[in-house]
C-alpha cells in the first residue's frame, strides 16, 4: 500500500452575493500545476506505511518559515516544512490531518499517523508526515471548525463558507456545503449533527450578529445583539457558544439567546467547549480603552442553565492560553508559568501546575508565547524562550518529557491516529481494499486483530481579526 499525494482542486464558484445562499455543489476545476515527475518507487520506498501496534498521535509547531512534525511521545522531530509566512494551525477533525492557514489559503498537512477501521476494530498505521497539495483556495483563511464528523471553513477575504466530512479533506472527490454571507467579514461558521448551520453576520468594519440556518439554507433564527462577534465553542448538549464584547450567544434547539456580561463591556473572544460538559470555558476582558489588557479572570458559560461565571486565577494569560481536559476540566496557561486546572461544576480553581517559567504577554499578537493543546489527558506546553515543548499529565500534574527543539515554536495542534468522528463512515482512510491488502492483511486476517481506543481533541483561534502575512 503506497501514500496517495492527492493534489489541488479549487472549490466551486460561488457566483453571485445573495444573502447566505446555499450552493451545495462538489468541488470542482483543474487541478494545480503539476510538479516535476518523480519515480513511483522512490515515492513508495520514501513514504511506505509500516503498520503499528497502536495509535500513534502527532504534534505540529509552527515557527518562523515553516512548520515542525513531532512524535507525541518521544517528541522526536519526524520532519520540518518550510513554508513561508505566518502560518496557523487548524484540526481538520479526521484523526490524520491538519489544515494550514498559510497564503492561498487552507493547506492540508498529513500528520503520517492513521487508523483504518475495519468492523469491531481498526488498523493503525505511520508513514512520514507530509505538506500535501492539497489547498482548500481563500483569500483570506480564517476560522475552521469541527463538530460531530463535519469541518467548516471560513474565508475573511471573500465570507465563502465551505463544510464538508471530516474524513474527506483531503479526498479530491469530497463533496462540500458552499455558501457565501451578505459581506466578507472575520467570521465563523458551526455545522451542528441535523445540519444546521451557525454563522456570523458582520462587514469588513463591524460584526454584529449571528444566523442559524436548517439543512436546506433556510433562515430559522437570526441576532444582531452580539457586537464585535468572535470566536465559537460547542458544549457538551451541542449547544453552540458564540462570543460577543458583551457576553454570549447561545444557540440551542435552533433558538438563541443572549447572556449579558456583568460589566457593560465584558468582552468574550475566545471559548473551549468540552464533549463532557455544558459548561464552556471563555476568556474575559473587561477595558475597553486597553491597548493591550492582560487579563486575570476567565468566563465559564453554562449552557443548560445560561448562568455566566467569572473566575479570578493568580496571572493573566492570553488567547493561547485556553484547554479542556479530558474529563471537561478548565485549563488556564498562566503568565505565572503555571496551568491552572478549574473545576467546571464548582467553578473553583483546584490547583495549578508548574511547567515553564514566568513570562509577559508580548505586544503584537502573532510573537510567539507559550501556548497549550491538550491530547490523549496530557497537556503540550511550547516554551518559545527555551525553545523547548514540554508533556504534561494533566492528572498527576507531572511534566512526563521536555525536548528542546532547534526552532522558536508558536502554534501548536496535533492529530490522533485514530478514527474520529466522520472517517470511520468514508472507508479506510482514503485507501482502497487493494490498498489494505498491500499492507500485509487480509480479510481473514483482519477477523482476528483486537479493538483499540481512541481519543480527540479541538483547538483555539486569535483574539484578533487575523490572516495570514505573506
Amino acid at each position: 500500500m503506497t501514500l496517495t499525494r492527492h493534489r489541488t482542486r479549487p472549490l466551486a464558484a460561488l457566483g453571485m452575493l445573495l444573502p447566505l445562499a446555499l450552493i451545495a455543489a462538489c468541488s470542482s476545476g483543474e487541478p494545480a500545476a503539476e510538479e516535476a515527475p518523480s519515480s513511483p518507487a522512490a515515492e513508495e520506498t520514501a513514504n511506505e506505511p509500516s503498520e503499528a501496534s497502536s495509535r500513534t498521535p502527532r504534534l505540529a509547531v509552527t515557527y518562523d518559515g515553516g512548520i515542525q512534525v513531532l512524535d507525541a511521545q518521544t517528541l522526536e522531530v519526524l520532519e520540518d516544512f518550510e513554508l513561508d509566512g505566518f502560518n496557523r494551525l487548524n484540526g481538520a477533525g479526521d484523526g490524520r490531518h491538519l489544515l494550514v492557514s498559510t497564503t492561498g489559503g487552507f493547506q492540508v498537512l498529513d500528520g503520517g499517523a492513521w487508523a483504518e477501521p475495519h468492523g469491531d476494530h481498526s488498523h493503525y498505521y505511520t508513514a512520514h508526515p507530509e505538506l500535501t497539495d492539497v489547498m482548500f483556495d481563500a483569500e483570506k483563511p480564517g476560522h475552521v471548525v469541527v463538530h460531530a464528523g463535519r469541518t467548516a471553513l471560513f474565508d475573511d477575504g471573500t465570507g465563502e463558507i465551505t463544510v464538508l466530512d471530516s474524513g474527506d479533506v483531503a479526498d479530491e472527490s469530497r463533496e462540500a456545503r458552499e455558501l457565501t454571507t451578505p459581506e466578507a467579514h472575520h467570521g465563523v461558521a458551526v455545522e451542528l449533527s441535523d445540519g444546521t448551520l451557525v454563522v456570523s453576520e458582520g462587514t469588513e468594519d463591524a460584526r454584529t450578529g449571528i444566523r442559524v440556518l436548517d439543512a436546506e439554507g433556510a433562515e430559522i433564527a437570526a441576532s444582531d445583539e452580539c457586537p464585535g462577534v468572535h470566536g465559537e465553542a460547542v458544549a457538551a448538549d451541542e449547544a453552540v457558544l458564540i462570543g460577543c464584547e458583551d457576553g454570549v450567544l447561545v444557540v440551542k434547539d435552533g433558538e438563541i439567546t443572549k447572556v449579558a456580561s456583568p460589566d457593560a463591556y465584558g468582552r468574550i473572544g475566545n471559548q473551549a467547549g468540552s464533549e463532557e460538559s455544558t459548561v464552556v470555558l471563555g476568556d474575559y476582558k473587561s477595558d475597553p480603552d486597553a491597548e493591550l489588557e492582560r487579563p486575570t479572570r476567565v468566563s465559564l458559560t453554562d449552557t443548560a442553565t445560561g448562568e455566566l461565571t467569572l473566575v479570578d486565577l493568580p496571572s493573566s494569560y492570553t488567547f493561547r492560553s485556553l484547554a479542556r481536559g479530558d474529563a471537561g476540566e478548565a485549563l488556564v496557561l498562566g503568565t505565572d508559568g503555571q496551568i491552572h486546572v478549574v473545576d467546571p461544576a464548582t467553578k473553583q480553581l483546584v490547583r495549578s501546575i508548574p511547567v515553564v517559567d514566568a513570562w509577559e504577554e508580548p505586544e503584537e499578537w502573532q510573537s510567539p508565547r507559550p501556548a497549550i493543546f491538550m491530547l490523549d489527558g496530557s497537556a503540550y506546553v511550547t516554551d518559545p524562550a527555551n525553545q523547548a515543548i514540554h508533556a504534561v499529565d494533566i492528572e498527576t500534574g507531572e511534566v512526563w518529557n521536555t525536548v528542546e527543539l532547534d526552532v522558536e515554536p508558536n502554534e501548536i495542534n496535533g492529530v490522533s491516529g485514530d478514527v474520529e468522528a466522520g472517517s470511520a463512515e468514508h472507508g479506510e482512510a482514503g485507501h482502497s481494499e487493494e490498498e489494505h491488502a498491500e499492507a500485509g492483511h487480509s480479510e481473514e486476517e483482519h477477523s482476528e486483530e483486537d479493538a483499540h481506543d481512541h481519543s480527540e481533541e479541538d483547538h483555539e483561534h486569535a483574539d484578533e481579526e487575523t490572516t495570514p502575512a505573506g
